[in-house]
């Protein structure tokens, strides 16, 4: 086969767009951050937009779309709608995006936040209409998520090859403390330290606990846990329940706020 029939019958490299709504941007610079094998992704796809080191406006069409961030605005919401309609796949990577994060601690309330952050007059015209701080899932289809704050490099690359390529492996739902006892490192609730890592999904390594550090709920809660029977133990054990919901309050809010007006 000559070189000419060859690039004939190569399939186009899927077209790949990055977009940043309300965030730090924090997890777009992790993906960076994978300098020795940031070439071989890239040459696995075209990248036809990337919202952090270009100014140009997105393409009409692409196949992949990679969101970080919240949805905080009206037009946050309507460029949501509008990158479902064209992407193949759509990838959350983070937990503003996945789970709303930092910004989600302004929902139910985001007029006093706003006036916290500008003063009386509120948010500046430019911020346009608020909403309430939300995950992209509350508005449109997610095919995959990347998990974290950050997120970790190496897991933006294997959720990304499976959304090119394809993959039938099912999201992790148990909670940390599993993932964790395989560390053998010792329960913090042992030592009279507050831990999320009961109520917080698995899949991340347990990397803050082994470090010595208790995890702090990034990963967004796990459909396995009982919040409830979480708050009986942190009390069973001498530790205030008012600082458990304060702590699941930094990465949860929304979730917490969604379960509280199910009952």
């Amino acid at each position: 086969m000559s070189n000419l029939e060859f690039e004939r019958e190569r399939p186009a490299a899927p077209r790949v767009v990055v977009v940043g709504l309300a965030s730090c941007f924090g997890c777009q610079l992790q993906i960076t951050n994978a300098e020795p094998y940031l070439l071989d992704v890239l040459g696995q796809i075209a990248l036809r937009y990337w919202q952090l080191a270009s100014s140009d406006p997105m393409p009409e069409e692409f196949d992949v779309a990679v969101i970080e961030g919240a949805g905080t605005t009206a037009e946050a919401i309507e460029t949501l709608k509008a990158v479902r309609k064209k992407a193949s796949a759509v990838i959350a990577v983070g937990a503003c995006a996945t789970t709303a994060g930092i910004p989600g601690m302004a929902a139910g309330n985001v007029e006093a936040g706003a006036a916290a952050v500008y003063g009386e007059a509120g948010a500046p015209e430019a911020c346009g209409e608020l909403v309430d701080p939300a995950p992209i899932s509350a508005y449109i289809d997610v095919d995959f998520e990347v998990l974290c704050c950050p997120i970790d490099t190496f897991a933006f690359i294997d959720v990304l090859q499976r959304a090119i390529y394809g993959s039938n492996r099912l999201p992790q739902t148990a909670t940390l403390c599993g993932e964790c006892k395989h560390n053998d490192r010792g329960c913090f609730f042992g030592r009279g330290i507050l831990c999320l890592g009961l109520v917080t999904r698995c899949g991340c390594g347990a990397r803050c606990t082994s470090l010595g550090r208790p995890c702090n709920g990034c990963a967004g809660l796990s459909p396995d846990s009982n919040v409830e029977a979480a708050r009986y133990v942190v009390g069973k054990r001498g530790l205030e329940v008012a600082r458990f919901n304060d702590a699941l309050e930094m990465f949860n809010a929304v979730a917490i706020n969604a379960a509280q007006g199910e009952e």
